[in-house]
């Protein structure tokens, strides 16, 4: 078996990660516990507050989990590593999964900022082929930028070489 990919994310990573999990588990704890509380206002009935109380205990398990506990551990999974002939990612805390992509499959590449990412100074780099698309997520803008350059660089070579 190979060894893993010798690239790390950049570390501010985790911080965008726990803000877009905040985000999402706060939209949907709101959503499902709003009707609730609506109904828990205009006629109480005691199983309207078990509810509600079941809900502020699953909303405070899951951001403890998704804030505190996995941010770390899905930092120390995620390498990727760029060498002439591919492109080299491993993935995953639970279900890892590892991609190979030969450059003679790429189609291209790609970079992007979501406004969490950008006030970060991050960058995602996604390299598209007939297969679907692969993403590498916080990376440095500069060093995105220039991993993409890369990528698109050795794509146009590998197809010369045919």
């Amino acid at each position: 078996m190979r060894e893993l990919p010798a690239n790390q994310l950049d570390p501010r990573i985790k911080n965008v990660w726990r803000i877009n999990d905040a985000i999402w588990i706060v939209v949907v704890f709101l959503c499902s516990s709003a009707p609730f509380a609506l109904m828990a206002l205009a006629d109480p009935e005691p199983w309207m507050f078990a509810v509600l109380a079941g809900e502020g205990i699953a909303f405070a398990a899951l951001l403890i989990l998704f804030v505190v506990v996995l941010p770390p551990i899905r930092y120390l999974r995620w390498r990727y590593e760029l060498s002439p002939e591919y492109l080299d990612i491993a993935r995953g805390i639970v279900w890892r999964k590892r991609f190979i992509i030969p450059f003679i499959r790429v189609q291209n590449t790609d970079t992007k900022q979501g406004p969490v990412m950008r006030a970060f100074g991050l960058s995602s780099v996604t390299v598209s082929t007939a297969a679907g698309a692969h993403e590498i997520p916080g990376l440095d803008a500069a060093a995105a930028d220039a991993l993409r350059d890369r990528a698109a660089e050795l794509a146009r070579l590998a197809r010369e070489d045919v």
